[in-house]
């Protein structure tokens, strides 16, 4: 009789450590598919941006160091993929989408009017992507640090997510309030 008591508890704990694993397995797995989401918005604004750098280029031809500096952090994000290189990039893709304001021909253009829309769109799109990241990692976190999943996490290989979080050096400026003129 004791026997079969221990036999049903340790099934029991088997049953629950199994499914711990397989809920923390699909929350990882959660998380994973939110850096795919995230890598396929960054493919698509750098699949755009020589785009938008040859429809600027027809209209304000003499500013090549833009167009340089697009073309150069669009490269070094492509092949880097660092959070850095990205940065680089959104910044200078603003440096080219400000030329749009300062050539009014530029700004009636239909393909320039697209291609602005479409990127602005897949900043959109990636800014999802992004919180949708952090709303995995949050429900990954709390249910690897739930009890009783604490206990047996660390044991079965689950390390904690990362959130997508803004760089340090980035954090000033974004929490700076901006400065609009009319």
């Amino acid at each position: 009789m004791n026997v079969i008591i221990i036999l049903g508890v340790l099934l029991l704990i088997v049953m629950i450590v199994v499914g711990i694993y397989n809920r923390l397995v699909s929350l990882r797995q959660n998380c994973r598919q939110g850096l795919a989401d995230i890598d396929a918005q960054l493919r698509q604004r750098h699949d755009l941006v020589p785009n938008l750098v040859a429809t600027v280029k027809g209209y304000a031809a003499h500013e090549q160091a833009t167009f340089d500096q697009v073309i150069a952090a669009r490269t070094r994000a492509t092949s880097e993929g660092s959070p850095e290189a990205e940065r680089d990039l959104t910044k200078a893709i603003g440096g080219l989408l400000a030329l749009g304001e300062a050539y009014p021909e530029l700004k009636a253009s239909a393909n320039f009017q697209a291609l602005q829309g479409e990127l602005a769109n897949t900043e959109d799109k990636l800014a999802a992507a992004r919180r949708a990241l952090n709303a995995a990692a949050a429900r990954y976190n709390a249910a690897r640090e739930s009890f009783p999943a604490v206990i047996f996490a660390n044991a079965l290989g689950f390390q904690p997510a990362d959130f997508n979080q803004i760089a340090v050096d980035e954090r000033a400026t974004v929490g700076a309030v901006p400065s609009v003129q009319f």
